[in-house]
Protein backbone atom coordinates (compact mmCIF):
# COMPACT_ATOMS: atom_id res chain seq x y z
CA UNK A 1 0.00 0.00 0.00
CA UNK A 2 1.70 3.26 -0.99
CA UNK A 3 2.14 6.02 2.13
CA UNK A 4 -0.61 8.47 1.00
CA UNK A 5 -3.42 5.38 0.73
CA UNK A 6 -1.83 4.27 4.00
CA UNK A 7 -2.43 7.78 6.05
CA UNK A 8 -6.01 8.52 4.15
CA UNK A 9 -7.21 4.89 5.40
CA UNK A 10 -5.82 5.58 8.83
CA UNK A 11 -7.90 9.23 8.57
CA UNK A 12 -10.69 7.64 7.62
CA UNK A 13 -10.67 4.89 11.02
CA UNK A 14 -9.44 8.33 13.31
CA UNK A 15 -12.83 9.85 11.89
CA UNK A 16 -15.32 6.21 11.90
CA UNK A 17 -14.03 6.30 15.81
CA UNK A 18 -14.48 9.92 16.41
CA UNK A 19 -18.12 10.07 14.84
CA UNK A 20 -18.77 6.78 16.71
CA UNK A 21 -17.78 8.61 20.12
CA UNK A 22 -19.95 11.69 19.04
CA UNK A 23 -22.83 9.71 18.26
CA UNK A 24 -22.66 7.60 21.53
CA UNK A 25 -23.06 10.48 23.55
CA UNK A 26 -25.34 12.59 21.28
CA UNK A 27 -27.93 9.23 21.16
CA UNK A 28 -28.16 9.09 25.31
CA UNK A 29 -28.27 13.15 25.07
CA UNK A 30 -31.80 12.52 24.23
CA UNK A 31 -32.70 9.78 26.42
CA UNK A 32 -31.45 12.72 29.64
CA UNK A 33 -34.44 14.56 28.54
CA UNK A 34 -36.65 12.15 30.20
CA UNK A 35 -34.49 11.42 33.09
CA UNK A 36 -32.58 12.93 35.50
CA UNK A 37 -29.23 14.13 34.07
CA UNK A 38 -26.19 12.29 35.86
CA UNK A 39 -23.17 15.09 35.88
CA UNK A 40 -20.50 13.13 36.93
CA UNK A 41 -19.77 15.01 39.73
CA UNK A 42 -22.90 15.70 41.20
CA UNK A 43 -23.34 11.86 41.32
CA UNK A 44 -20.46 11.52 43.36
CA UNK A 45 -21.67 14.03 45.47
CA UNK A 46 -25.69 12.06 45.56
CA UNK A 47 -23.41 9.26 46.25
CA UNK A 48 -21.33 10.79 49.02
CA UNK A 49 -24.56 12.61 50.50
CA UNK A 50 -26.30 8.81 50.53
CA UNK A 51 -23.54 8.29 53.27
CA UNK A 52 -24.62 11.11 55.22
CA UNK A 53 -21.11 12.89 54.37
CA UNK A 54 -20.74 16.38 54.19
CA UNK A 55 -16.80 17.02 53.13
CA UNK A 56 -16.39 21.00 53.48
CA UNK A 57 -14.15 20.50 49.89
CA UNK A 58 -14.26 18.59 47.30
CA UNK A 59 -10.61 17.44 47.21
CA UNK A 60 -7.86 17.55 49.99
CA UNK A 61 -5.60 20.07 48.63
CA UNK A 62 -2.76 21.81 50.87
CA UNK A 63 0.74 23.98 50.96
CA UNK A 64 3.14 21.30 51.01
CA UNK A 65 5.29 20.35 53.79
CA UNK A 66 8.54 22.27 53.48
CA UNK A 67 10.24 20.17 56.00
CA UNK A 68 9.85 17.01 54.58
CA UNK A 69 12.21 17.64 51.41
CA UNK A 70 13.31 14.18 50.62
CA UNK A 71 10.46 11.05 50.03
CA UNK A 72 10.33 9.47 53.20
CA UNK A 73 7.99 8.52 56.00
CA UNK A 74 7.09 10.62 58.58
CA UNK A 75 4.81 9.19 61.47
CA UNK A 76 4.27 9.27 64.89
CA UNK A 77 2.16 6.77 67.64
CA UNK A 78 -1.19 7.44 68.64
CA UNK A 79 -3.70 6.85 71.43
CA UNK A 80 -7.22 7.18 71.21
CA UNK A 81 -8.35 5.61 74.35
CA UNK A 82 -10.85 3.22 73.37
CA UNK A 83 -13.25 2.00 75.48
CA UNK A 84 -13.84 -1.49 76.42
CA UNK A 85 -11.07 -3.85 77.62
CA UNK A 86 -8.00 -1.90 79.01
CA UNK A 87 -5.53 -4.56 78.48
CA UNK A 88 -3.44 -4.87 75.89
CA UNK A 89 -2.96 -1.07 75.59
CA UNK A 90 -2.95 0.76 72.23
CA UNK A 91 0.38 1.20 73.03
CA UNK A 92 1.30 -1.96 73.27
CA UNK A 93 0.02 -3.03 69.83
CA UNK A 94 1.79 -0.06 68.32
CA UNK A 95 -0.80 1.84 66.03
CA UNK A 96 0.37 4.24 63.86
CA UNK A 97 -0.20 7.65 61.58
CA UNK A 98 1.64 9.13 59.03
CA UNK A 99 2.86 10.28 55.78
CA UNK A 100 4.92 9.75 53.11
CA UNK A 101 6.00 11.84 50.38
CA UNK A 102 5.14 10.64 46.92
CA UNK A 103 8.74 10.63 44.87
CA UNK A 104 7.00 11.31 41.33
CA UNK A 105 4.73 13.68 42.04
CA UNK A 106 5.10 17.47 42.67
CA UNK A 107 3.91 17.69 45.81
CA UNK A 108 1.36 15.07 47.01
CA UNK A 109 1.33 13.27 50.68
CA UNK A 110 0.07 9.99 51.20
CA UNK A 111 -1.54 9.52 54.64
CA UNK A 112 -1.71 6.24 56.37
CA UNK A 113 -2.78 4.18 59.28
CA UNK A 114 -0.84 1.39 60.59
CA UNK A 115 -1.85 -1.38 63.21
CA UNK A 116 0.42 -3.91 64.40
CA UNK A 117 -1.33 -7.31 64.75
CA UNK A 118 -2.97 -7.95 68.21
CA UNK A 119 -1.84 -11.61 67.92
CA UNK A 120 1.61 -11.71 66.55
CA UNK A 121 4.42 -9.26 64.06
CA UNK A 122 4.92 -12.31 62.45
CA UNK A 123 1.42 -12.05 60.92
CA UNK A 124 1.10 -11.04 57.23
CA UNK A 125 1.06 -7.52 56.26
CA UNK A 126 -2.40 -6.62 54.72
CA UNK A 127 -3.11 -3.34 53.19
CA UNK A 128 -6.96 -2.16 52.54
CA UNK A 129 -7.82 -0.12 49.71
CA UNK A 130 -11.54 1.47 49.81
CA UNK A 131 -12.93 2.53 47.00
CA UNK A 132 -15.29 5.06 45.95
CA UNK A 133 -13.28 6.40 44.17
CA UNK A 134 -12.21 8.81 46.06
CA UNK A 135 -13.51 7.36 49.42
CA UNK A 136 -11.19 7.22 52.50
CA UNK A 137 -10.22 4.05 53.98
CA UNK A 138 -11.06 5.44 57.09
CA UNK A 139 -14.42 4.05 56.47
CA UNK A 140 -13.28 0.72 56.67
CA UNK A 141 -11.64 1.62 59.54
CA UNK A 142 -14.11 2.19 61.57
CA UNK A 143 -17.22 0.35 60.08
CA UNK A 144 -15.52 -2.37 58.79
CA UNK A 145 -12.71 -4.03 59.71
CA UNK A 146 -10.41 -1.96 61.13
CA UNK A 147 -9.46 -1.65 65.03
CA UNK A 148 -11.97 0.45 66.20
CA UNK A 149 -15.95 1.45 66.06
CA UNK A 150 -17.03 5.09 67.10
CA UNK A 151 -19.75 5.17 69.55
CA UNK A 152 -22.19 7.92 69.72
CA UNK A 153 -20.94 9.56 72.32
CA UNK A 154 -17.30 10.23 69.99
CA UNK A 155 -15.31 7.32 71.88
CA UNK A 156 -13.67 4.19 70.58
CA UNK A 157 -14.86 0.75 71.20
CA UNK A 158 -12.90 -2.14 70.20
CA UNK A 159 -13.76 -4.08 67.51
CA UNK A 160 -13.80 -8.07 68.19
CA UNK A 161 -13.62 -9.10 65.07
CA UNK A 162 -11.02 -6.16 63.45
CA UNK A 163 -8.82 -7.48 60.76
CA UNK A 164 -5.64 -6.55 62.88
CA UNK A 165 -6.12 -9.77 65.00
CA UNK A 166 -5.53 -11.97 62.67
CA UNK A 167 -2.64 -9.38 60.62
CA UNK A 168 -0.34 -5.96 60.99
CA UNK A 169 -3.20 -3.84 58.63
CA UNK A 170 -2.48 -0.86 57.02
CA UNK A 171 -5.46 1.75 55.57
CA UNK A 172 -4.24 4.07 53.12
CA UNK A 173 -5.97 6.97 52.30
CA UNK A 174 -5.94 6.92 48.25
CA UNK A 175 -5.40 8.10 45.17
CA UNK A 176 -4.36 11.18 46.51
CA UNK A 177 -7.01 14.28 47.50
CA UNK A 178 -9.26 11.50 49.61
CA UNK A 179 -8.88 11.74 53.19
CA UNK A 180 -6.30 13.51 54.93
CA UNK A 181 -3.64 12.65 51.76
CA UNK A 182 -3.58 15.83 49.65
CA UNK A 183 -1.45 17.84 47.01
CA UNK A 184 -1.18 21.45 46.08
CA UNK A 185 -0.49 20.74 42.56
CA UNK A 186 -3.37 20.13 40.56
CA UNK A 187 -0.89 17.66 37.93
CA UNK A 188 -0.94 15.02 40.85
CA UNK A 189 -4.31 14.22 40.41
CA UNK A 190 -4.65 10.73 39.19
CA UNK A 191 -7.12 9.43 36.61
CA UNK A 192 -5.70 5.88 35.81
CA UNK A 193 -4.57 2.72 37.59
CA UNK A 194 -0.73 3.32 36.21
CA UNK A 195 -0.46 6.66 38.15
CA UNK A 196 -2.99 4.85 41.09
CA UNK A 197 -0.71 1.42 41.25
CA UNK A 198 2.90 3.64 41.10
CA UNK A 199 1.81 5.75 44.34
CA UNK A 200 0.82 2.70 46.14
CA UNK A 201 4.21 0.76 45.01
CA UNK A 202 6.35 3.74 46.09
CA UNK A 203 4.52 3.59 49.33
CA UNK A 204 4.99 -0.04 50.14
CA UNK A 205 8.59 0.85 49.23
CA UNK A 206 9.13 3.74 51.86
CA UNK A 207 6.96 1.95 54.37
CA UNK A 208 9.15 -1.53 54.65
CA UNK A 209 12.12 0.67 53.95
CA UNK A 210 11.38 1.91 57.54
CA UNK A 211 10.23 -1.08 59.12
CA UNK A 212 12.55 -3.70 57.98
CA UNK A 213 11.54 -6.22 60.21
CA UNK A 214 7.86 -6.63 57.86
CA UNK A 215 9.53 -7.08 55.03
CA UNK A 216 10.07 -10.64 54.85
CA UNK A 217 6.43 -11.28 56.42
CA UNK A 218 3.31 -12.39 53.97
CA UNK A 219 1.33 -9.82 52.22
CA UNK A 220 -1.75 -9.49 50.93
CA UNK A 221 -3.72 -6.80 49.17
CA UNK A 222 -7.24 -6.56 50.11
CA UNK A 223 -10.29 -4.09 49.69
CA UNK A 224 -14.00 -3.39 47.76
CA UNK A 225 -15.74 -1.99 45.43
CA UNK A 226 -13.50 0.67 42.65
CA UNK A 227 -10.86 -1.25 44.87
CA UNK A 228 -12.05 -3.97 42.36
CA UNK A 229 -9.94 -1.68 39.59
CA UNK A 230 -7.18 -0.66 41.62
CA UNK A 231 -5.62 -4.10 43.89
CA UNK A 232 -5.13 -5.79 40.25
CA UNK A 233 -3.24 -2.87 39.06
CA UNK A 234 -1.73 -2.36 42.14
CA UNK A 235 -0.55 -6.39 42.24
CA UNK A 236 0.40 -6.29 39.17
CA UNK A 237 3.03 -3.65 40.07
CA UNK A 238 3.68 -5.12 42.91
CA UNK A 239 4.79 -8.35 41.22
CA UNK A 240 6.38 -6.69 38.13
CA UNK A 241 8.54 -4.88 40.64
CA UNK A 242 9.74 -7.79 42.50
CA UNK A 243 10.33 -9.38 38.71
CA UNK A 244 12.67 -6.95 38.07
CA UNK A 245 14.29 -6.66 41.36
CA UNK A 246 13.28 -3.44 42.32
CA UNK A 247 13.97 -2.39 45.85
CA UNK A 248 12.72 -4.07 48.40
CA UNK A 249 11.14 -7.35 47.29
CA UNK A 250 7.41 -7.63 48.69
CA UNK A 251 6.64 -11.15 49.75
CA UNK A 252 3.28 -10.78 47.73
CA UNK A 253 1.08 -13.94 48.31
CA UNK A 254 -2.35 -12.97 47.09
CA UNK A 255 -5.11 -9.96 46.93
CA UNK A 256 -8.94 -10.24 47.93
CA UNK A 257 -11.43 -7.90 46.04
CA UNK A 258 -14.99 -7.70 47.92
CA UNK A 259 -18.06 -6.55 45.61
CA UNK A 260 -15.56 -5.11 43.16
CA UNK A 261 -16.04 -3.50 39.98
CA UNK A 262 -13.24 -5.37 37.71
CA UNK A 263 -14.64 -5.91 34.01
CA UNK A 264 -17.02 -3.60 33.55
CA UNK A 265 -18.31 -4.96 30.15
CA UNK A 266 -19.42 -8.55 32.02
CA UNK A 267 -20.37 -6.85 35.27
CA UNK A 268 -23.10 -4.29 33.34
CA UNK A 269 -24.20 -7.06 31.77
CA UNK A 270 -25.50 -8.66 34.86
CA UNK A 271 -27.31 -5.85 36.17
CA UNK A 272 -30.60 -6.85 34.43
CA UNK A 273 -30.01 -10.42 35.12
CA UNK A 274 -29.56 -9.64 39.17
CA UNK A 275 -32.33 -7.53 39.05
CA UNK A 276 -35.09 -9.65 38.32
CA UNK A 277 -33.69 -12.41 39.91
CA UNK A 278 -34.25 -10.06 43.34
CA UNK A 279 -37.68 -8.69 42.05
CA UNK A 280 -36.08 -5.52 41.56
CA UNK A 281 -37.72 -5.05 38.02
CA UNK A 282 -40.21 -7.61 36.01
CA UNK A 283 -40.17 -9.52 32.95
CA UNK A 284 -41.42 -6.54 30.57
CA UNK A 285 -38.64 -4.03 32.23
CA UNK A 286 -35.88 -6.91 31.81
CA UNK A 287 -36.53 -7.17 28.12
CA UNK A 288 -36.62 -3.53 28.05
CA UNK A 289 -33.08 -3.02 29.64
CA UNK A 290 -31.65 -6.18 27.46
CA UNK A 291 -31.83 -3.66 23.94
CA UNK A 292 -29.36 -1.08 26.03
CA UNK A 293 -27.18 -3.78 26.59
CA UNK A 294 -25.53 -3.68 22.89
CA UNK A 295 -24.85 -0.30 22.82
CA UNK A 296 -23.25 -0.55 26.36
CA UNK A 297 -21.09 -3.64 25.14
CA UNK A 298 -19.77 -1.57 22.32
CA UNK A 299 -19.35 1.81 24.09
CA UNK A 300 -17.22 -0.09 26.61
CA UNK A 301 -14.71 -2.25 23.17
CA UNK A 302 -14.89 1.61 22.12
CA UNK A 303 -13.40 2.62 25.79
CA UNK A 304 -10.38 0.00 25.30
CA UNK A 305 -9.14 0.83 22.21
CA UNK A 306 -6.42 2.34 24.10
CA UNK A 307 -4.44 2.62 20.38
CA UNK A 308 -7.36 4.78 18.87
CA UNK A 309 -6.81 9.12 19.29
CA UNK A 310 -8.68 10.90 21.52
CA UNK A 311 -11.48 12.84 20.19
CA UNK A 312 -10.64 16.38 21.45
CA UNK A 313 -13.05 17.72 24.67
CA UNK A 314 -13.52 21.06 23.04
CA UNK A 315 -14.98 19.69 19.49
CA UNK A 316 -17.63 17.78 21.73
CA UNK A 317 -21.22 20.05 21.63
CA UNK A 318 -22.14 20.35 25.14
CA UNK A 319 -25.89 21.24 24.96
CA UNK A 320 -25.78 17.68 23.14
CA UNK A 321 -24.28 15.70 26.20
CA UNK A 322 -26.25 14.12 29.05
CA UNK A 323 -23.65 16.12 31.51
CA UNK A 324 -21.52 19.13 31.62
CA UNK A 325 -17.58 18.71 32.25
CA UNK A 326 -15.91 20.71 34.86
CA UNK A 327 -12.98 22.73 33.63
CA UNK A 328 -10.56 20.48 35.69
CA UNK A 329 -12.49 17.23 33.75
CA UNK A 330 -12.21 18.50 30.44
CA UNK A 331 -8.60 18.72 30.65
CA UNK A 332 -7.97 14.89 31.99
CA UNK A 333 -10.25 14.11 28.83
CA UNK A 334 -7.96 15.94 26.84
CA UNK A 335 -5.09 14.10 28.57
CA UNK A 336 -6.38 11.00 28.53
CA UNK A 337 -6.00 8.26 25.72
CA UNK A 338 -9.40 6.93 24.67
CA UNK A 339 -10.80 9.87 27.10
CA UNK A 340 -13.73 11.07 25.36
CA UNK A 341 -14.87 6.94 24.51
CA UNK A 342 -14.64 6.33 28.10
CA UNK A 343 -16.64 8.53 29.72
CA UNK A 344 -19.14 7.97 26.47
CA UNK A 345 -19.15 4.37 28.22
CA UNK A 346 -19.90 5.09 31.71
CA UNK A 347 -22.65 7.43 30.55
CA UNK A 348 -24.25 4.60 28.06
CA UNK A 349 -23.99 1.73 30.77
CA UNK A 350 -24.76 3.55 33.69
CA UNK A 351 -28.02 4.58 31.99
CA UNK A 352 -28.53 0.56 32.71
CA UNK A 353 -28.11 1.05 36.36
CA UNK A 354 -29.93 4.40 36.62
CA UNK A 355 -33.18 2.69 34.76
CA UNK A 356 -33.19 -0.16 37.52
CA UNK A 357 -32.64 2.56 40.48
CA UNK A 358 -36.10 4.38 38.93
CA UNK A 359 -37.89 1.12 38.76
CA UNK A 360 -37.13 -0.21 42.09
CA UNK A 361 -37.36 3.21 44.09
CA UNK A 362 -36.05 3.86 47.27
CA UNK A 363 -34.38 0.40 47.60
CA UNK A 364 -30.23 0.59 48.74
CA UNK A 365 -28.08 -0.57 45.99
CA UNK A 366 -25.73 -1.62 48.40
CA UNK A 367 -28.09 -3.79 50.43
CA UNK A 368 -31.50 -4.24 48.86
CA UNK A 369 -33.11 -5.55 51.72
CA UNK A 370 -32.54 -2.35 53.12
CA UNK A 371 -34.68 1.36 51.90
CA UNK A 372 -33.12 4.57 51.75
CA UNK A 373 -34.30 7.59 53.28
CA UNK A 374 -34.56 9.61 50.53
CA UNK A 375 -31.04 10.19 49.69
CA UNK A 376 -29.97 8.95 53.08
CA UNK A 377 -28.94 5.36 53.01
CA UNK A 378 -26.36 4.99 55.61
CA UNK A 379 -25.20 6.94 58.69
CA UNK A 380 -21.51 7.46 58.67
CA UNK A 381 -21.40 10.93 59.99
CA UNK A 382 -19.51 10.04 62.96
CA UNK A 383 -16.23 9.47 61.02
CA UNK A 384 -16.07 12.73 60.05
CA UNK A 385 -17.25 14.43 63.65
CA UNK A 386 -14.49 12.16 64.93
CA UNK A 387 -11.30 12.92 62.29
CA UNK A 388 -12.67 16.63 62.63
CA UNK A 389 -12.02 16.82 66.60
CA UNK A 390 -8.89 18.80 67.42
CA UNK A 391 -7.53 16.34 70.22
CA UNK A 392 -8.21 13.37 66.92
CA UNK A 393 -5.90 15.36 64.44
CA UNK A 394 -3.56 16.52 67.09
CA UNK A 395 -3.08 12.54 68.11
CA UNK A 396 -3.03 11.91 64.37
CA UNK A 397 -0.48 14.94 63.34
CA UNK A 398 -2.34 15.93 60.87
CA UNK A 399 -2.44 19.66 61.82
CA UNK A 400 -4.83 22.01 59.88
CA UNK A 401 -5.10 19.55 56.87
CA UNK A 402 -8.85 19.04 56.32
CA UNK A 403 -10.29 15.58 56.22
CA UNK A 404 -11.91 14.67 52.76
CA UNK A 405 -13.93 11.84 53.74
CA UNK A 406 -15.06 10.78 49.78
CA UNK A 407 -13.70 13.51 46.93
CA UNK A 408 -16.17 13.92 44.56
CA UNK A 409 -13.26 15.77 42.02
CA UNK A 410 -11.37 12.23 42.54
CA UNK A 411 -14.55 10.48 41.36
CA UNK A 412 -14.83 12.69 38.57
CA UNK A 413 -11.01 12.31 37.75
CA UNK A 414 -11.10 8.35 37.13
CA UNK A 415 -14.29 8.17 35.41
CA UNK A 416 -11.91 8.05 32.30
CA UNK A 417 -10.47 4.64 34.44
CA UNK A 418 -14.07 3.26 35.08
CA UNK A 419 -15.18 1.25 32.02
CA UNK A 420 -11.44 -0.22 31.68
CA UNK A 421 -11.21 -4.15 32.05
CA UNK A 422 -8.58 -4.43 35.31
CA UNK A 423 -9.73 -8.02 34.46
CA UNK A 424 -7.03 -9.08 31.82
CA UNK A 425 -3.90 -8.34 34.54
CA UNK A 426 -5.20 -11.13 36.56
CA UNK A 427 -4.23 -14.54 35.02
CA UNK A 428 -0.53 -13.29 34.57
CA UNK A 429 -0.85 -13.21 38.56
CA UNK A 430 -2.70 -16.88 38.67
CA UNK A 431 0.13 -18.46 36.41
CA UNK A 432 2.78 -17.26 39.29
CA UNK A 433 0.75 -18.56 41.82
CA UNK A 434 -0.41 -15.16 43.14
CA UNK A 435 -3.73 -16.24 45.30
CA UNK A 436 -7.22 -14.50 44.37
CA UNK A 437 -10.09 -14.24 46.73
CA UNK A 438 -12.76 -12.77 45.12
CA UNK A 439 -15.81 -12.33 46.91
CA UNK A 440 -19.27 -10.80 47.35
CA UNK A 441 -22.42 -10.29 49.39
CA UNK A 442 -25.48 -11.81 47.89
CA UNK A 443 -27.30 -8.37 48.46
CA UNK A 444 -25.40 -5.91 46.77
CA UNK A 445 -26.94 -4.79 43.62
CA UNK A 446 -23.78 -2.06 42.32
CA UNK A 447 -21.15 -4.64 41.80
CA UNK A 448 -23.46 -8.33 42.95
CA UNK A 449 -22.39 -10.99 43.18
CA UNK A 450 -23.84 -12.64 39.93
CA UNK A 451 -21.62 -9.72 37.76
CA UNK A 452 -18.38 -11.22 39.84
CA UNK A 453 -19.28 -14.54 39.22
CA UNK A 454 -19.32 -14.06 35.58
CA UNK A 455 -16.27 -12.33 35.04
CA UNK A 456 -14.39 -15.14 37.30
CA UNK A 457 -15.74 -17.85 35.40
CA UNK A 458 -15.24 -16.34 31.90
CA UNK A 459 -11.46 -15.27 32.87
CA UNK A 460 -8.90 -17.27 30.53
CA UNK A 461 -6.23 -19.03 32.09
CA UNK A 462 -4.98 -22.52 32.59
CA UNK A 463 -7.63 -23.23 35.02
CA UNK A 464 -10.60 -21.87 33.50
CA UNK A 465 -11.87 -25.61 32.86
CA UNK A 466 -11.01 -26.95 36.19
CA UNK A 467 -12.34 -23.59 37.97
CA UNK A 468 -15.60 -23.46 36.19
CA UNK A 469 -15.55 -27.83 36.91
CA UNK A 470 -14.75 -27.08 40.61
CA UNK A 471 -17.63 -27.98 42.81
CA UNK A 472 -19.67 -25.40 44.90
CA UNK A 473 -19.42 -25.89 48.33
CA UNK A 474 -20.73 -24.48 51.57
CA UNK A 475 -18.89 -21.96 53.22
CA UNK A 476 -18.90 -22.75 57.19
CA UNK A 477 -18.44 -20.31 60.48
CA UNK A 478 -18.83 -22.41 63.58
CA UNK A 479 -20.77 -24.88 61.76
CA UNK A 480 -22.98 -23.15 60.45
CA UNK A 481 -23.24 -22.19 56.76
CA UNK A 482 -22.50 -18.60 55.61
CA UNK A 483 -21.85 -18.67 52.22
CA UNK A 484 -21.08 -20.45 49.08
CA UNK A 485 -17.69 -21.07 47.28
CA UNK A 486 -15.78 -22.60 44.78
CA UNK A 487 -12.03 -23.11 44.45
CA UNK A 488 -8.92 -24.37 42.23
CA UNK A 489 -5.47 -23.75 42.36
CA UNK A 490 -4.88 -19.87 42.98
CA UNK A 491 -8.23 -19.00 42.36
CA UNK A 492 -11.28 -18.74 44.85
CA UNK A 493 -14.95 -17.53 44.63
CA UNK A 494 -17.10 -16.60 47.38
CA UNK A 495 -20.64 -14.96 47.67
CA UNK A 496 -21.61 -14.65 51.52
CA UNK A 497 -25.63 -14.58 52.76
CA UNK A 498 -26.73 -12.05 54.68
CA UNK A 499 -24.65 -9.50 53.61
CA UNK A 500 -24.18 -6.41 51.21
CA UNK A 501 -21.95 -4.42 49.44
CA UNK A 502 -19.87 -4.14 52.72
CA UNK A 503 -19.16 -7.86 53.84
CA UNK A 504 -17.02 -7.03 57.35
CA UNK A 505 -19.54 -4.57 58.35
CA UNK A 506 -22.77 -6.62 57.36
CA UNK A 507 -20.63 -9.94 58.65
CA UNK A 508 -17.99 -9.23 60.55
CA UNK A 509 -17.39 -12.78 62.24
CA UNK A 510 -17.30 -14.21 58.66
CA UNK A 511 -15.30 -11.82 56.61
CA UNK A 512 -12.06 -12.04 59.74
CA UNK A 513 -12.91 -16.19 59.74
CA UNK A 514 -12.05 -15.80 55.78
CA UNK A 515 -9.34 -13.74 55.69
CA UNK A 516 -7.81 -15.82 57.90
CA UNK A 517 -8.61 -19.12 56.46
CA UNK A 518 -7.36 -17.43 53.03
CA UNK A 519 -4.37 -16.49 54.11
CA UNK A 520 -3.35 -19.37 55.78
CA UNK A 521 -4.36 -21.50 52.55
CA UNK A 522 -7.39 -23.19 54.02
CA UNK A 523 -10.16 -21.40 52.67
CA UNK A 524 -11.05 -24.12 50.25
CA UNK A 525 -12.64 -27.40 51.55
CA UNK A 526 -9.85 -30.42 51.00
CA UNK A 527 -11.40 -33.94 50.16
CA UNK A 528 -10.35 -36.39 52.93
CA UNK A 529 -8.58 -39.93 51.95
CA UNK A 530 -12.68 -40.78 51.83
CA UNK A 531 -13.86 -38.36 49.25
CA UNK A 532 -16.00 -36.44 51.16
CA UNK A 533 -15.19 -32.58 51.77
CA UNK A 534 -14.13 -31.36 55.28
CA UNK A 535 -16.22 -29.18 57.28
Amino acid sequence: MKPATMASSSSFSHLLFSFFTFCLILSFSYAAQFSTPYLPKLQAEKLIRGLNLFPKNDINTALADTSVMAPKIVEKQFSLNPLGDPKPSVQEFGHHAGYYKLPHTQASRMFYFFFESRNSTKDPVVIWLTGGPGCSSELALFYENGPYHIANNMSLMWNDYGWDTVSNLLFVDQPIGTGFSYTSDESDIRHDEDGVSNDLYDFLQAFFKERPQYAMNDFFITGESYAGHYIPAFAARVHRGNKAKEGIHINLKGFAIGNGLTNPEIQYKAYPDYALNMRLINQSDYESLLKVIPTCEKAIKTCGMNSSPSLSSSSIPLHYSPFSFSKSFRSTLSESEGGDACSASYVVCNNIFNRIMRIAGDVNYYDIRRKCDRDLCYDFSNMETFLNQESVREALGVGNIDFVSCSSRVYEAMLVDWMRNLEVGIPALLEDGIRALIYAGEYDLICNWLGNSKWVHAMEWSGQKDFGAAPTLPFKVDGAEAGQMKSHGPLSFLKVHDAGHMVPMDQPKASLHMLRSWMQGQLAMPKTEHGIYRT
